[in-house]
């Protein structure tokens, strides 16, 4: 079954949000500790838990407006917004593989966007 319009926009959106999670978990992860305490009142990282649960709970209902096989590759697009999230967010630098795997998680994206 070819996906639906909103089925993908949904994985996009899902995909974005969760995005953020990687980001506050590295920042929390600055003050992790494997104490109960320290856990719960680093907000950094469970805001990030928090971001990767919204962005699974999105993704849910989208996997019944299309095929698995079409829709789950978009997930990939996380991996872009991480690393432009990181380089705005976190002062990371993005070298020239980095920027070419980008390229072929688009390419590969687009790809899989045709032929399905």
């Amino acid at each position: 079954m070819p996906a639906e319009l909103w089925s993908i926009a949904l994985v996009l959106l899902a995909s974005f949000l969760g995005s953020f999670g990687p980001i506050f978990i590295k920042k929390g992860s600055a003050k992790a500790s494997f104490s109960i305490r320290a856990l719960l009142s680093n907000y950094h990282l469970l805001f990030g838990f928090f971001l990767y649960a919204v962005g699974t709970a999105l993704f849910i209902p989208a996997l019944k407006g299309g095929s698995l096989s079409v829709l789950y590759p978009l997930v990939s697009t996380t991996y872009i917004w991480v690393a432009l999230w990181s380089m705005i967010l976190l002062k990371e630098k993005m070298n020239v593989m980095k920027w070419a795997g980008i390229a072929v998680i688009i390419i590969g994206v687009s790809l899989i966007g045709i032929g399905g």
